[in-house]
C-alpha cells in the first residue's frame, strides 16, 4: 500500500504545476503603466466572512442540518458573496464521507473533530466563493485521507484554496486583475505563522505578480473571553497561538493588501495600517451543530472591503447577520456584530482604527 503522505504530495505536485498557468498570465493581465489614473479609481470588493464548518457527520449524523441542504441555512447571507469581485472564508474542516479520525479524541463531548460530508461542498460554490483557506486546526482532524479529498473537491468546484506548505498560495486572474490569497496558521501541516520570514518570503512573492494580495491568518485565543487584539503572543490551553497584531502588520509591510482573521470564533477589532486594512477576526460565518454559538461567537459578520487597484482601502461595509440554533443564518435587525466590532475597535484602535458608522459603513479615519 502506497503511504498516504506521498498520495498527498503527487496530488499537491500536480496542482503547483496548474498554478503556473495563471502566474504566466500576470505579465498580460497588469501591462501598462502603474500610474493609470482610470485604474486605480476602479474599485474592488472583496468580501470576507469567518469560520465556516456545516455540519459535521462525526461522531454522529444527528449533527447534519435538517433537510440536509446546507445551503439553505445561509441563502440570505449568500447574495453579498456573490456580488463581490472576490470573496474568501476559512474552512473549519475537511470534506469526507467515511474514515476515522487522524487526531485522538477519547470523549467527543469535550473534544471536537469535523468530518464534513462530501456533498456539503457544493454550499461553497453555490455561496460564490473564489479563495479558501485550508490553514487552521481542524483541516487534519481524518488525515491525509481528508485532506487529499478536501483538495480535489475544491479543485474540481473550481474554486482555488491555500495553506499548506505545498499549496501555500493561489493566483486568480480576473477582469484584468490578478490577486493572490495566501493562509497561515499555528497548527502542523500549515503554512506556520510563526515563521515570519517564510511568510513574509510567500507574501512579497505574490506582491510582485498580483495586483491585490490577501492574507487569511488562523491565530489567536479562542472565546468570548478573547475578543481583544493584544500586541503580544496569544496563548491558549498551553498552545502558543501567535501574536496576530505583529504579524499582520509585517505582512502589510511585505506587500499584503487585505487581512482577514479566523480562530477566535469571536468577531475582533478593525484597523487601517498603511491605507491597508486589518480584520482581526470575522468570527464564525455558518457553523452547525458542533460549535458554541451563544453571545458573541454568534455573530456571523460579512465584510466587504473596497480597494483601488493597488488594494489601498477606500471603504467597506459589515453586514450584520447572526447564528441561530438548530437554525439559518438570519440578518440581524440589531446590528449587533457592527456594534461589537466598532466598540472593539474604539478600545484597541482609537487612533488607527477606521470609522464605523451605525449602519456599518467603514471609513479611514
Amino acid at each position: 500500500m502506497v503511504h498516504p503522505v506521498i498520495n498527498m504530495r503527487r496530488l499537491l505536485k500536480k496542482r503547483s504545476v496548474l498554478m503556473l498557468f495563471p502566474i504566466l498570465l500576470v505579465s498580460v493581465a497588469i501591462s501598462g503603466p502603474s500610474g493609470n489614473t482610470n485604474q486605480n479609481k476602479r474599485l474592488v470588493s472583496v468580501a470576507g466572512v469567518g469560520d465556516i464548518m456545516p455540519g459535521s457527520s462525526y461522531p454522529s449524523a444527528r449533527y447534519l442540518p435538517p433537510g440536509d441542504d446546507p445551503a439553505a441555512f445561509i441563502s440570505e447571507a449568500a447574495g453579498f458573496l456573490k456580488e463581490a469581485d472576490i470573496a474568501v472564508g476559512n474552512l473549519e474542516g475537511s470534506f469526507l464521507d467515511y474514515g476515522e479520525p487522524y487526531k485522538k479524541c477519547r470523549d467527543t463531548t469535550i473534544c471536537y473533530l469535523f468530518r464534513i460530508p462530501e456533498r456539503y461542498s457544493s454550499v461553497l460554490s453555490k455561496c460564490g466563493f473564489d479563495f479558501i483557506s485550508i490553514a487552521n486546526n481542524h483541516f487534519l482532524d481524518f488525515g491525509y485521507a481528508g485532506a487529499t479529498r478536501t483538495m480535489k473537491i475544491l479543485d474540481s468546484l473550481g474554486i482555488s484554496f491555500a495553506g499548506t506548505e505545498t499549496v501555500p498560495y493561489s493566483i486568480i486572474v480576473r477582469d484584468s486583475l490578478t490577486f493572490g490569497f495566501c493562509a497561515f496558521s499555528t497548527t502542523t501541516g500549515s503554512v506556520i505563522l510563526h515563521d515570519y520570514g517564510r511568510a513574509e518570503e510567500i507574501v512579497r512573492a505574490l506582491d510582485k505578480k498580483c495586483n491585490i494580495v490577501i492574507v487569511s491568518v488562523h491565530a489567536g485565543a479562542e472565546g468570548a473571553s478573547y475578543q481583544r487584539v493584544v500586541k503580544g503572543q496569544e496563548f491558549f490551553y498551553g498552545e502558543n497561538r501567535g501574536n496576530v497584531y505583529e504579524f499582520a502588520h509585517r505582512m502589510i509591510d511585505a506587500g499584503a493588501d487585505i487581512i482577514f482573521g479566523h480562530g477566535p470564533h469571536v468577531p475582533r477589532a478593525l484597523e487601517v495600517y498603511r491605507e491597508r486594512l486589518i480584520c482581526y477576526s470575522l468570527g464564525n460565518f455558518f457553523t452547525y451543530g458542533r460549535m458554541n454559538i451563544s453571545g458573541p461567537n454568534g455573530l456571523a459578520p460579512v465584510i466587504i472591503v473596497n480597494t483601488d487597484t493597488e488594494g489601498r482601502f477606500v471603504s467597506g461595509t459589515i453586514h450584520s447577520f447572526q447564528q441561530t440554533y438548530q437554525g439559518p443564518v438570519r440578518p440581524d435587525p440589531l446590528r449587533q456584530a457592527v456594534k461589537k466590532i466598532r466598540e472593539l475597535t474604539l478600545l484597541d484602535f482609537p487612533e488607527t482604527g477606521p470609522q464605523i458608522s451605525d449602519n456599518g459603513e467603514i471609513k479611514p479615519v
